[in-house]
Formats: C-alpha cells, sequence, structure tokens
C-alpha cells in the first residue's frame, strides 16, 4: 500500500467502506462492559476487540480502518498475534486516538478545550512505528444557548488544537482525522445546530489553512446537521440530509477527499437511516461515510456479552451492522434489509 497521505486518505473513504472507532478509553469501555456485566480487564478488552477484529466478511468488505486506544495499539491476540497486523490482514488501516480527552475552558462554563498536544510530535512517531497510518483527534463543542455556549474563544482554541494536531500528524507520514463534534445532547432546534456546526467548520478550515495542512491527506469526521436530543421537534432524515449537504457545500473545500460521520448518540438505524439518506442526494465532491463507535458495536457487545460461546453471534451483530451502514455509505439502504436479519 502507498505511505502517500493522500493515498492512505482516500483508501479510508473508498467504495462504501467505513472506519470502526475502537478506541474507547479504559474507563469509557468499563460503562459498556458494565451494561453488558462483562468486568473490564485488560483481557476481556482484548478479548472484545479481538473478535471484531477477526470478523472476516465485515473487516474486508466494509471496513476501511480502526481507530485504536494506546492499550490496543501494543496488545497482542490470544495467540500471540499483534492486534495491528489482524487489522492490516484484513485489508484494513490502523488508526490512533491521540488526544487526551476534553477539560474544562477557565472563565468559560459549559465549555471545553481538547488536551494532549504535549509531547505529540514524540507520540506520533511512536505510533507509526507501531503500525498507525492515521490518528484521530475531537474538538467538543456543546450547544447552550442560555449560556452563550459554546463562545467564539472556544470555537477558536479548539479549531486551532485540530489544526496543530493535524500538522503534526503529516510531518509523521500519518493522516489526520480531523473531529469537532457538535453535541446533539440539547433541546436546540437544527437550525441552532447548522449555525453553530457553520461557525465550527468556517474557522477549522481558516486554520487548517493557516497551518499549512495538506486538506487533501485529511479525513473530516463531523456531526451531522441534527435536532438536539432533548428538542420538542426531531427532524427527520430527509431534512437532516438536505442540511447538511447544504452546510458542507458551503463550509468543506472540495480538496478534502471524505468525510466520515460519527454517529454522536444516534441510535444504531438512525445513524445508518441518516448516513443513507445524505448519500441519496448525491453526487457530491466527497466521499461520504460512517466513523461509528457505539452505532456498529452496541449490537455486537450485547450479542456477545463476553461468553466465548457467543463469539460467532457478537461476529454475525457486527457484520450485519457494518454491512447496513456500507450499503448506507452507497446510498444503497433500505429499512426492509434490517427487519429481514
Amino acid at each position: 500500500m502507498s505511505e502517500r497521505l493522500e493515498d492512505i486518505a482516500v483508501a479510508m473513504v473508498a467504495g462504501g467502506k467505513g472506519i470502526l472507532a475502537a478506541d474507547e478509553s479504559s474507563g469509557t469501555i468499563k460503562k459498556r462492559f458494565d451494561v453488558i456485566g462483562v468486568e473490564s480487564t485488560a483481557d476481556s478488552r482484548r478479548d472484545y476487540r479481538e473478535m471484531m477484529f477477526r470478523t472476516k466478511e465485515a473487516m474486508t468488505r466494509y471496513i476501511s480502518g480502526v481507530i485504536l486506544y494506546d492499550e490496543t495499539i501494543r496488545q497482542n491476540a490470544a495467540d500471540g498475534t499483534p492486534l495491528v497486523e489482524l487489522i492490516k490482514a484484513a485489508g484494513a488501516i490502523p488508526g490512533i486516538k491521540v488526544d487526551a480527552g476534553a477539560k474544562a475552558i477557565v472563565n468559560f462554563p459549559g465549555d471545553t478545550i481538547t488536551e494532549g498536544l504535549d509531547g505529540l510530535r514524540e507520540r506520533m512517531a511512536e505510533y507509526y512505528k507501531l503500525g498507525a497510518r492515521f490518528a484521530k483527534w475531537r474538538a467538543v463543542i456543546d450547544i447552550d444557548t442560555t449560556r452563550n455556549v459554546p463562545s467564539a474563544y472556544s470555537l477558536s482554541a479548539n479549531t486551532q488544537a485540530l489544526a496543530r494536531y493535524a500538522a503534526l500528524c503529516q510531518e509523521a507520514g500519518i493522516v489526520p482525522i480531523v473531529e469537532p463534534e457538535v453535541l446533539m445532547d440539547g433541546a436546540h432546534d437544527i437550525d441552532t445546530c447548522y449555525d453553530v456546526t457553520k461557525a465550527t467548520l468556517v474557522k477549522l478550515y481558516d486554520e487548517l489553512y493557516a497551518a499549512r495542512v495538506v486538506l487533501e491527506g485529511t479525513i473530516l469526521k463531523p456531526n451531522m446537521v441534527i435536532s438536539g436530543k432533548k428538542a420538542a421537534k426531531q427532524a427527520g432524515a430527509e431534512e437532516i440530509a438536505e442540511k447538511t449537504i447544504k452546510l458542507f457545500r458551503e463550509t468543506v473545500p472540495a480538496a478534502v477527499p471524505g468525510i466520515a460521520f460519527l454517529s454522536g448518540g444516534q441510535s444504531d438505524e438512525d445513524a445508518t437511516a441518516n448516513l443513507n439518506a445524505i448519500n441519496a442526494i448525491g453526487p457530491h465532491p466527497w466521499k461520504l461515510t460512517f466513523s461509528y463507535g457505539r452505532a456498529l458495536q452496541a449490537a455486537p457487545q450485547k450479542a456477545w456479552s463476553g461468553k466465548a460461546e457467543n463469539l460467532g453471534a457478537g461476529q454475525a451483530a457486527f457484520t450485519h451492522r457494518a454491512h447496513m451502514n456500507h450499503l448506507a455509505a452507497l446510498g444503497q439502504w433500505k429499512s426492509g434489509l434490517e427487519k429481514a436479519a
């Protein structure tokens, strides 16, 4: 495989394949395991992720890359094979989450800044040696209209950090996934989401240009334009698709090869249906696919539930969700396919 950033980025979004976000921190995966009654240990985390990485159909046909956590990129499978090698053997690209999480911004209640730039150049060099060819950094943008959240200061700080991270990735020969997530947690309507996401993306591309980041060697991982979870009126898939595409045409340069959506708390089926509606109104200047965590993993986690005898059931559930999202990335998904399964 070519080591050119542009070629890696294109491969990450090619042919309706998408990215498995398996980069949950130890704290996050513990919460997920608590739900299915599994103790979170280094071995149980490895067994769970190994189950997915060994799911041949899903990994070879529907998944282009896997975002890993620091622990996972260093782990070996039960038989001693490095997990990174399992991913590569399936023809997928190993990636790594490099940010250190969002922390509160002093003097700006409700706003956060993502940390992790200190020592990042050295960590990038190490991750490259460990096999990572792309990375992820998530900025968290909350919406709270009662408190003027997000502030202009928070958008500025977060997009500048994303640009600095992206430049360090490219220096190391690693494709940056740039993830400014406007949260869907509030009671705001879809138009407020549109306005905040627009302000975020305009600022983001200003900063990426200023940092001399090569856009052809990046992937954008944004939220969809969607109503807040607590909003009285929930926009349907058609409206979400129309507004999301209108926004991207206004803000995302055509030089960017692909946009891989985060699921952001949508249900499994909603995340698939909305992605399908977005692709159904193409063609678009960029490939539009998925970079889902929970929306790909909730079903396999439940089916597996930490039991070796449920391995097949877990893999079948993972394959199904990956297949549905693959079809949605091609604009070919239909809800009847969920019921048939």
